[in-house]
């Protein structure tokens, strides 16, 4: 059976509960919501209306109706961005961004919003003082990873938000890496919009996502059309969610992600958390005693999400996952990550590294073998027979 180790591109397996849900919503559901006031069409916005719900006691907000339902955290980073900013706005943001919010806000700086970038350390950390020192009086925006794709750093969001608000300033945080896997109390750490995907950490389907939006962030929709209400103008609607959800949404992918996050409620954040990091901690102990393997961020000690990073002396990455694919049949991830920038900070640009990522799913076994087999491939053992 495979073993794979890429969660932090998508979790999988999903639970079984997951799959159920998104079946039994396509089968016995299976229609739009807000379009009727048949009972399966109430029955899809009861979905939509409970899933919002799970998703504001996971992350501790009052109000679920500031949850709006995407098709990805790259939907929901843009809608943030090109929603909120003008020409002539300053935006702070670091150079360990995934593509999916680094893009839009080059994008944005090629039409008048003024970018500044603030450099990660040597294993992707960002202060809290580089962040500080970069806001002037014209900052409307700090936008950045709560942990790192590449290293998984994870970066103090709360005592950031905290001096952001004192400032006036938006705290837009992409929680891709971290939600699910982190404990995440969205008013305590000041954040106004807060972006992440369904498949990841949530352990919902490919497809989905979301953004909350602080009630004094007043964003302009990414698109506008049918909404099932409100339609007597031809203006998209005022009201929360509906402002932000035009079109049919993935009514199936959404009864999926909210079993997956009924699934972290009833394990618990923290304690997926604890397992996760019990197999990271298995990893870096296990790659860091290999000859010729280098780990990235090795101190176990400071706040960090399951993701992990190595090169192998002399090996090129692609190799080392060809090889893991064909040869022991695991899965990781190589390259670039979609974060070059983040690679560049890191010093591995442009091969990239091999990235290892758990999931609550994977065992102490899992971990076992893979070190094995790179024990092997950093020998050269695997390259000299298959020569």
């Amino acid at each position: 059976m495979a073993i794979y180790l890429d969660n932090a591109a998508t979790s999988y397996p999903k639970p079984e509960s997951v799959y159920a849900a998104m079946d039994r919503t396509a089968r016995e559901t299976g229609v739009s919501p807000n379009r009727g006031g048949y009972r399966q069409s109430l029955d899809a916005s009861r979905i939509l209306f409970e899933a919002r719900e799970s998703l504001a006691e996971l992350f501790m907000v009052s109000d679920s109706s500031r949850f709006i339902f995407t098709h990805s955290a790259t939907e929901s980073l843009n809608l943030a961005v090109k929603g909120l900013l003008a020409p002539g706005d300053h935006v702070v943001t670091t150079t360990m961004e995934h593509n999916s919010l680094a893009r839009p806000l080059h994008e944005a700086s090629q039409h008048g919003v003024a970018l500044s970038w603030v450099s990660g350390d040597a294993n992707g950390y960002v202060s809290v003082e580089s962040i500080v020192q970069a806001v002037t009086p014209a900052t409307r925006l700090v936008a950045m990873t709560h942990c790192s794709n590449v290293t998984g750093a994870l970066n103090p969001a709360a005592e950031i938000g905290s001096i952001l608000k004192e400032r006036g300033v938006v705290f837009l945080l992409d929680a891709s890496q971290s939600a699910g896997s982190v404990p995440i109390d969205i008013p305590f750490m000041n954040v106004d919009l807060f972006a992440a995907p369904g498949h990841k950490g949530m352990y919902g389907p490919q497809g989905t996502g979301f953004l909350y939006i602080a009630d004094a962030v007043n964003l302009k929709p990414l698109m506008v059309g049918g909404t099932g209400g409100g339609s007597t103008e031809l203006t998209p609607p005022d009201d929360l969610p509906e402002r932000f959800e035009s079109g049919t949404l993935n009514i199936a992918g959404i009864a999926g992600l909210k079993a997956g996050v009924d699934f972290i409620a009833s394990r618990g954040v923290a304690t997926i958390q604890e397992h996760e990091l019990f197999l990271l901690t298995r990893l870096v102990e296990g790659l860091s005693s290999i000859n010729g393997v280098t780990v990235l961020n090795t101190n176990l000690a400071k706040p960090r999400g399951p993701v992990l990073s190595f090169t192998v002396n002399g090996v090129d990455p692609s190799l080392i996952g060809f090889t893991l694919d064909k040869d022991f049949d695991i899965a990781v991830r190589v390259g670039l990550h979609c974060a070059p920038l983040a690679h560049r900070t890191i010093g591995t640009f442009p091969e990239g590294t091999v990235r290892v990522s758990p999931g609550i799913f994977s065992t102490g076994e899992d971990v076992d073998c893979f070190l094995a087999a790179m024990k092997a491939i950093a020998s050269g053992k695997v390259r000299e027979t298959r020569l």
